[in-house]
């Protein structure tokens, strides 16, 4: 089955720590790209976090959330500090003691940074809920992959239909040239030797031949597919290899086809293969 690379997930749990809210999004990216916007306690734990999720979510840009209500202040008025402050600002300037406190409580070193640790327990309650994000957000991953198979093997089964369209239009096709070739000698009003003639006319149709690249573009086609729906987790870096592969024999068999009709058939299939290119962007 595809998973999409674009998924959300969330998970929340009340704790020592207050109540923890826990938000994960995903979107397209080459690599593994994270961005934290977490709590300020939980700062040392980011290391931990990254190799969590990367283990778990395997490629897109992430970002994770984790927000904590508490009534517990994250910094504390240092008050012997103030009161100094105060008393020296007496020294200087005669008013009110609220209007000097307006005054000290900006002054440096006022407020002291409360000491936090988190404990083992606590941690390990916090990447259980994390796991259980992560967990919704494969699931959100995996009904956007449905939807993106069933496009892609779509477009797969038209770029087919034009191939098979090619196969039937290549006896014609055949025919078309030699009668070109042959109206081309008779303009030249030319003698030649009609057996050295025909072994040139054979040459120019090997030379443009496209049964090698037909056969390649079936294989190609049967690759795509059966990587679609192997099981294997990670599969658009393949995926879109392979359709580089199928667009170099569509644009050789353009480069030869010498034929009106088969032209619009090349057309058609790299419209589609382009729609197939734009939605490998957003596979994992």
């Amino acid at each position: 089955m595809l998973q999409s690379m674009t998924g959300f997930g969330q998970s929340a749990l009340t704790s020592e720590l207050g109540e923890i809210t826990i938000e994960i999004k995903s979107l397209n990216s080459k690599n593994f790209d994270i961005n934290f916007n977490i709590h300020s306690h939980l700062k040392d734990l980011e290391k931990e976090l990254r190799s969590l999720l990367s283990a778990k979510l395997l490629r897109g840009k992430i970002e994770l959330k984790i927000s904590i209500a508490t009534e517990k202040p994250a910094n504390s008025f240092n008050k012997k500090i103030i009161k100094n402050y105060i008393k020296e600002l007496k020294s200087v300037v005669k008013t009110k003691d609220s209007e000097l406190l307006k005054i000290a409580i900006n002054l440096p070193e006022v407020f002291s940074k409360q000491n936090f640790e988190i404990t083992n327990s606590q941690k390990d309650e916090i990447n259980n809920q994390i796991n259980k994000a992560c967990k919704e957000l494969i699931e959100f991953r995996k009904q956007e992959g449905k939807a993106l198979e069933k496009d892609l093997n779509n477009q797969i089964n038209l770029i087919e239909k034009d191939m098979l369209e090619i196969i039937d239009l290549a006896p014609e096709r055949k025919d078309s040239i030699k009668n070109k070739l042959n109206s081309s000698l008779q303009e030249l009003n030319v003698e030649l030797n009609k057996e050295r003639w025909d072994q040139e006319i054979i040459y120019y149709l090997e030379k443009y031949d496209i049964n090698e690249e037909i056969v390649r573009l079936k294989n190609h086609l049967n690759f795509f597919r059966e990587t679609v729906n192997s099981s294997i987790s990670e599969k658009g870096k393949k995926l879109v290899f392979i359709s580089q592969e199928i667009g170099r024999e569509i644009n050789t068999i353009g480069s030869k086809a010498n034929h009106s009709a088969i032209q619009k058939n090349v057309v058609e299939m790299k419209n589609n293969l382009e729609k197939i290119k734009e939605q490998l962007l957003n596979v994992l």
